[in-house]
Order: structure tokens, then C-alpha cells, then sequence
């Protein structure tokens, strides 16, 4: 039987190097893969094109990696609540591609069904569309957006087993679905890890053929990005 599963997240991150780009999936703080943000953050990988929805917060998530000057360039949909990421993008010290929410996702789901290509009518007369192609189809103009390319996928999700299935819990599906093979290798972290056979092929949510490895992770913080509540 296929066995995905590799001891810890030092080995499941053992050949990320300087340089490369990663997808990370998570929205804001939720379904973020927090025991592999911390480990590039140990392994103190520089130069980094990092592919996320957006970059956490100062002192969580991809803001670690930002602290440390660990990434060279940001592809995400909005800046958020990271102050230290509108700072290095204002100075000029990271270079930044904003791309709008939904074309991130399909240029992930894109490279993850393995098409080059596709259009899409988001961005077209704003300078999200300069230097692409641009087609009209049914009377309205779309631009051509190409699949991201990327050397690793970080994803997390809930439960998964040892022949890489995954299920994801509530919203943490979120860009970790889609980004679950978007790339060369993808790494999964999961809260429980069970052995292959165990989970009900119903509620797989992403099938093993797009987890490469496959780790059970530990001390998962879960942070609030933002608590309301209401006063009495």
C-alpha cells in the first residue's frame, strides 16, 4: 500500500531551498500550516516567491517569514492586517504582486489540473491586465491569466491518512484544496494522522495522488485574526 507519510516537518521540508516558490494555503490565520511556516522560518531559507491569500499577521503565520527578510517576492489578493508587509511593500524592499481572490484560487486550481491557461473577465481595463492578452467571448472582454508555477505546495488540513487523502474542517478548506498539487511536490500537515483505509472515501475532499508527503503536525496555535463580541 502507498505510504505518504515522513516523520516530522523537517523531513517533509528537507530539500526546500533558497530561492524557490511556495505555494501556502490558509486564509488570514485560518488553515494556515503553521508547523512548516516555523520551519522555514528555522531552516532560514532566503529569497523566496511565497503564493498565499495573504501574508498573516506581524508576528504569525507568513509574518515570521517577513520579520526574517526570508521572501523576495509576495503574490496574494490583499495586504491585510500584516503592517510590517505594507511596510516592506511601500519601501520598495519586497516586491508584491496583488492578484484579485478568485483568479489567485483558479490560477492554483489551473496549475493543479495541469492547464497552462485560461481567461477571465476579473481585472481587464485596471492594471491587473497590463501586458496580457486580452479576448472578447460573448460580448464582454476577458484577459488571459497563466497557471502559477511552483516548486512546493504547503498545505494543512484537519484529518488525512498515510496514502495522502485529505479532509479539511469547515472553512480551513479554504485555498488549501485548490493548492493540494498546484506544484512540483506538495507537502500536507495534518492535526491527526490515521492509517490508509481508515477514513470514509466520502468525505475525502482531496484524494492522495496530489500529496507527495504527508506529516502529522503539533501545538497548533489557532490564532483569531480578528474577535468581536458583543457587549451585554
Amino acid at each position: 500500500m502507498i505510504n505518504k507519510k515522513v516523520q516530522n516537518v523537517g523531513e517533509a521540508l528537507k530539500d526546500v531551498n533558497n530561492g524557490m516558490t511556495i505555494m501556502l494555503g490558509g486564509f488570514g490565520l485560518c488553515g494556515i500550516p503553521e508547523n512548516s511556516i516555523a520551519e522555514l522560518v528555522t531552516k532560514g531559507v532566503t529569497d523566496l516567491t511565497c503564493i498565499s491569500n495573504n501574508a498573516g499577521v506581524d508576528n504569525f503565520g507568513l509574518g515570521l517569514l517577513l520579520q526574517k527578510k526570508q521572501i523576495k517576492k509576495m503574490i496574494s489578493s490583499y495586504v491585510g492586517e500584516n503592517a510590517e508587509f505594507e511596510r516592506q511593500m511601500l519601501s520598495g524592499e519586497l516586491e508584491v504582486e496583488l492578484t484579485p481572490q478568485g483568479t489567485l484560487a483558479e490560477k492554483c486550481r489551473a496549475a493543479q489540473a495541469g492547464i497552462p491557461a485560461f481567461y477571465t473577465p476579473a481585472g481587464y481595463g485596471t492594471e491587473v491586465a497590463e501586458g496580457k492578452e486580452a479576448r472578447e467571448f460573448n460580448g464582454k472582454m476577458h484577459i488571459m491569466e497563466h497557471a502559477y508555477k511552483a516548486d512546493f505546495a504547503i498545505v494543512k488540513a484537519w484529518k488525512g491518512d498515510e496514502a495522502g487523502n485529505l479532509i479539511f474542517k469547515g472553512t480551513a478548506k479554504n485555498f488549501n484544496a485548490c493548492m493540494a498539487g498546484a506544484a512540483k511536490i506538495t507537502v500536507a500537515e495534518v492535526e491527526e494522522l490515521v492509517p490508509a483505509g481508515t477514513l470514509d472515501p466520502n468525505e475525502i475532499h482531496v484524494p492522495g495522488i496530489f500529496v507527495k508527503r504527508i506529516f502529522q503536525g503539533e501545538k497548533y496555535e489557532k490564532r483569531i485574526e480578528q474577535r468581536t463580541v458583543r457587549t451585554r
